[in-house]
């Protein structure tokens, strides 16, 4: 009797250590992998590289980089809210899937989610000397099939209505990734706006409520972002989350959703949101590894709490000063875009007033991209300005938050 005891005791002290047993996530987003198949050296390629300040050797390179520094960190699950591939070109997913393959067979499970560039893209392009031609894309169908192993071959449940589906990850935790992308209402350029399907939005809900029943934990990931990552984001940048973000925000929250992993805004910020039943869900979006500051996260599972730690690529072989360097060109990339809007919102501004205008915008966005911004005297009085042309008159900086809470790159949440 005593052994059987004995026997029965170590059972249970083994299977409590199992079920405790921490989880390691990585995330990597919007890697906007064009295959060195499609860029041969020429003047198109170059002109390409200009335009969108990528360098594609430079972020084949980055890649590398991260995946060798995933292997020695050995996650147990890799997670990859989309823009996999610059536009969609089947040869870049096929491509990427190979540069995976060593995280694989070193025991990690790797799990996507589609973006806007990756399915149906009518701009997939290849470039070859000095000529740019139409790539081979891919459909809904042809991007689950290559991914097979990574996601929609292991799903517990699909989605009929989109790409969105199930998995499990282990008995106490499943990932409910959503497809949020419109790539069957593309016609001549792919979309950058998101929506989660009213049937889509049903078949989660009736998922979260199994969870419930079966006290299963559960983890989210789309590609767009499901809250507000920044002031007047919905207002100036709403393509960069889903449509009715509150409305789904706060039924997800309700529905017991307390973590989604999200990208497309490039920016490593982490926003929660409590629904007015007092109920929170925080929104993990991360950078892209296109642009600076390179960043990618890798999260510990521990006791119902997610300790996340954020990393950059600073530096490749080929360019000690990477960081430095995409800095730059994000710089001017954001002050161009911003004076473009400026423009375009028809206000009569005097020239000195719309570069004031830019320059905070270019100041936000480089402190943005990287999380954990902080207020300077400069941005003060800059505020000061672009809140006077919004129509409030009286800018309180001690009321304004550059950064919504929580902490964006190194954090504890409870799940």
């Amino acid at each position: 009797m005593k052994r059987l005891l004995y026997i029965l005791f170590f059972l249970t002290s083994e299977l409590s250590l199992w079920a405790a047993k921490p989880i390691k996530i990585a995330i990597i987003s919007d890697v906007h992998y064009l295959s060195s198949r499609l860029a041969g050296k020429g003047t198109a390629l170059e002109k390409y590289e200009t335009t969108a300040g990528r360098n594609t050797e430079d972020l084949h390179a980055v890649l590398d980089k991260v995946v060798t520094d995933l292997l020695d960190e050995s996650p147990d699950i890799l997670l990859i809210p989309g823009d996999i591939s610059k536009d969609g070109e089947k040869q870049s997913h096929l491509d990427f899937k190979e540069k995976l393959l060593p995280l694989t067979k070193n025991g990690t499970q790797i799990f996507v989610a589609p973006g806007n560039h990756d399915i149906n893209v009518p701009t997939a392009k290849k470039y070859m000397g000095d000529k740019t031609e139409p790539a081979e894309n891919v459909t809904a169908e042809e991007f689950a099939a290559i991914y097979a192993d990574f996601g929609y071959g292991k799903a517990l449940k699909s989605d009929t209505a989109s790409l969105s589906y199930l998995a499990s990850v282990n008995d106490s935790l499943w990932l409910l990734c959503f497809d949020t992308n419109r790539y069957n209402e593309y016609h001549t350029s792919s979309l950058s706006s998101g929506r989660i399907l009213p049937q889509t939005l049903q078949w989660a809900l009736e998922i979260l409520n199994q969870a419930k029943e079966k006290k299963i934990n559960v983890i989210g990931m789309m590609h767009h972002g499901l809250v507000e990552h920044m002031p007047y984001q919905s207002a100036f940048f709403p393509e960069y989350l889903i449509n009715d973000w509150k409305k789904n925000a706060e039924i997800l929250a309700d529905s017991g959703l307390k973590i989604v992993f999200t990208g497309h805004f490039h920016a490593n910020d982490i926003t929660s949101y409590t629904s007015a039943s007092g109920n929170t869900i925080t929104d993990v979006e991360t950078g892209s590894l296109a642009q600076y500051p390179f960043p990618y996260r890798v999260i510990l599972l521990e006791n119902d709490t997610l300790k996340i730690t954020s990393h950059t690529v600073n530096s490749i072989p080929s360019k000690p000063q990477l960081a430095e360097e995409y800095k730059e060109k994000l710089r001017q990339q954001t002050e161009a875009s911003a004076l473009s809007k400026i423009n375009n919102l028809n206000i009569p501004l005097p020239k000195e007033i719309q570069q004031a205008l830019a320059n905070v915008i270019v100041q936000m966005n480089l402190l943005h991209v990287c999380g954990d911004e902080q207020l300077t005297e400069e941005m003060v009085q800059a505020l000061k300005i672009f809140s006077k042309v919004m129509g409030q008159e009286n800018f309180d900086p001690a009321t304004f938050r550059l950064d919504y809470p929580p902490a964006d790159n190194k954090v504890e949440l409870a799940l």
